[in-house]
């Protein structure tokens, strides 16, 4: 039997339009398809306001909540004529709503990435709800499978480490779900959970993660991403004039492209996907018969031309011995003990005979639990507000006309890959 796993992220769901558009993009082939859907628009975004205002404040977001609902119920009255079938989508999605803020308001711990997982998940738990409503309204039959049932993990909350041989055992069962009348499985991407029952997410943007988990576990024909771009580019078009379209890419390089914070593609996602030698499918929601970027076993990159990644928001924290002595090999391993628990992940770090440098995103919640740990044993400064720029296969022409008129704080290069941290005013520790 040959799968095919499809993934649609938010821009692809975030309107009535937008989920008709997924419908005529299911509607033109016939095959059994795994679909993942991610949280519908900027849901997941909201959905962390209301974590760090219940967390940092102890109040509900009244107003994130009031957006949240009211924007879902407009999607449902534009996608459903039927009253009766709207009418059962709303309530559905009304549950969900309800059950989230009861979890908000009954939370009294102190363990934020626990909280983070039982709150943000609902997204993807609400869009899956309304997109499968919806096509079994228009007669495409399919069956809703609960993502934290199916992908198993550990309780490492906020990135959580899959159970691989749990979760296999329970993917393969997904087969006998197929049917000539149902050909077609809708979940949640992003989510997973624990084998007690606890819901855990696979860090930001892991729905393209979850397709590959899937695509793995069913040994897959192939694994498709629909996005809002033609493919892979070698750089934001917003950002950079005269953006090159990628047309292949082998798994190695993808996983380079990714860990330097390509946001075409998540991290975890291309190595379960090698393994089993599944290509991934990089394709247009908006002209869904165009070309593409495939991410393949092929040779090398085509064409090969500088890649741009940006990456916001950025904090460089520099830590150093309070009585200023050299920075070992045990100070540094304390250091990353504390980022470890705190589940900071390092974009750019650089040591000094007697300080430590470290570059990871901003995280207003985080950031003072951080610092307190670190100032029991080391002196702390930071500067926020910074741009990592990324450069693979640079050229100097490439790195002059990026960095011109920056202020560099950080540089460093290596064969391939130059990194910029750059601030365009005066840092301020």
């Amino acid at each position: 039997m040959d799968i095919f796993v499809e993934k649609f992220g938010g821009a692809s769901v975030n309107s009535a339009d937008a989920v008709r558009n997924v419908e005529k993009i299911l509607l033109s082939e016939t095959k059994n398809r795994i679909v993942v859907i991610s949280a519908m628009g900027k849901t997941t975004n909201k959905l962390e306001n209301i974590v760090n205002t219940w967390f940092n404040e102890h109040r509900f977001h009244t107003e994130q909540y009031r957006e949240l609902t009211e924007y879902h119920q407009d999607i449902i009255n534009s996608l459903f004529s039927s009253d009766k079938t709207a009418i059962n989508c709303l309530k559905a999605v009304e549950n969900l709503f309800k059950s989230m803020e009861q979890r908000v308001m009954n939370y009294s711990g102190k363990d934020y990435n626990y909280l983070y997982d039982s709150i943000v998940s609902t997204g993807e738990k609400v869009s899956t709800t309304i997109v499968s409503a919806y096509l079994n309204y228009r007669g495409l039959s399919n069956c809703l499978i609960d993502a934290s049932k199916v992908i198993i993990t550990d309780n490492n909350f906020r990135d959580a480490n899959i159970d691989w041989q749990s979760t296999q055992a329970r993917v393969i069962k997904l087969k006998d779900m197929f049917s000539p009348s149902c050909r077609l499985l809708i979940t949640q991407g992003f989510i997973g959970g624990t084998l007690s029952g606890d819901t855990t997410t696979l860090g930001r943007e892991g729905s393209d993660f979850s397709a590959a988990i899937l695509a793995h576990c069913l040994n897959a024909k192939t694994m498709t991403v629909w996005k809002d771009v033609p493919g892979l580019m070698n750089a934001d078009p917003k950002r950079v004039p005269d953006t090159v379209h990628i047309l292949s890419v082998p798994y190695t390089e993808a996983v380079e492209l990714s860990y330097y914070g390509a946001g075409i593609i998540h991290p975890k996602t291309i190595k379960p996907l090698e393994n089993v030698s599944v290509p991934l499918y990089i394709k247009s929601f908006v002209d869904p018969t165009a070309q593409g970027t495939v991410i393949c076993s092929s040779g090398s990159v085509c064409p090969i031309v500088p890649n741009y990644i940006f990456k916001d928001n950025q904090i460089l924290m520099s830590v150093s011995p309070k009585d200023l002595s050299f920075a070992t090999e045990s100070s540094i391993s304390k250091i990353f003990s504390v980022l470890a628990k705190h589940k900071v992940k390092v974009n750019l770090m650089q040591n000094s005979a007697i300080s430590f440098s470290v570059c990871f995103d901003e995280n207003k919640s985080i950031l003072p639990l951080l610092t307190d740990d670190l100032s029991k044993d080391f002196n702390v400064l930071y500067n926020t507000n910074l741009q990592l720029i990324t450069i693979r296969h640079y050229t100097l022409n490439a790195i002059e006309e990026t960095i011109r008129g920056r202020r560099i704080l950080i540089e460093q290069k290596s064969r391939t890959t130059a990194q910029y941290l750059v601030s365009n005013s005066d840092p301020k520790d």
